[in-house]
């Protein structure tokens, strides 16, 4: 890790803190880098916003990929300044960023309430046996929509 790895993170940690300070929102910041330069930086914007996807992650990527003018992050960095939940993790992944840094763990996280376990140990069970049942409808109608997209000429994959 070099200075500016740490500058890009203490300003996550910056952006988590002022978050707190101002009452908006959970104790999460986050920015993304390209090229050495601050793409887009957020503050977690759950309570503030009414949105539970309004991770600082997530805020993050929405912004960078709208600066960008694009759906993916390949050649950017994440820091964040905490471990990601596993919402944000899939939306990191999806995003495809070189790396990820983060300053808190998520054990962290949960000394403060944000215990992100139960979601892992949700993924584990069948959809049926889940707190909030998953229930398979209509599938043979929804395979269809796959089998179009699979003969779309305007297919874009991702």
């Amino acid at each position: 890790m070099d200075r500016y790895d740490q500058e890009f993170m203490k300003k996550a940690i910056q952006l988590a803190k002022e978050n707190v300070s101002s009452g908006k929102g959970g104790p999460f910041g986050a920015i993304v880098v390209k090229d050495g330069k601050i793409i887009a930086e957020a503050m977690n914007e759950v309570t503030c916003c009414d949105d539970p996807t309004a991770h600082a992650e997530m805020v993050a990527i929405r912004r960078a990929c709208r600066e960008l003018k694009t759906y993916q992050l390949t050649g950017c960095e994440i820091y964040s300044s905490c471990e990601p939940c596993p919402m944000c993790l899939g939306a990191i992944y999806w995003a495809r960023p070189d790396r990820v840094y983060y300053a808190g763990t998520r054990k962290d996280a949960a000394a403060s309430g944000f215990d992100d376990d139960f979601i892992y140990d949700e993924m584990e069970l069948p959809p049926k046996d889940r707190k909030i049942p998953f229930i398979n409808l209509m599938r043979n109608e929804a395979v269809e929509v796959f089998r179009e997209w699979d003969d779309s000429e305007m297919k874009v994959n991702y």
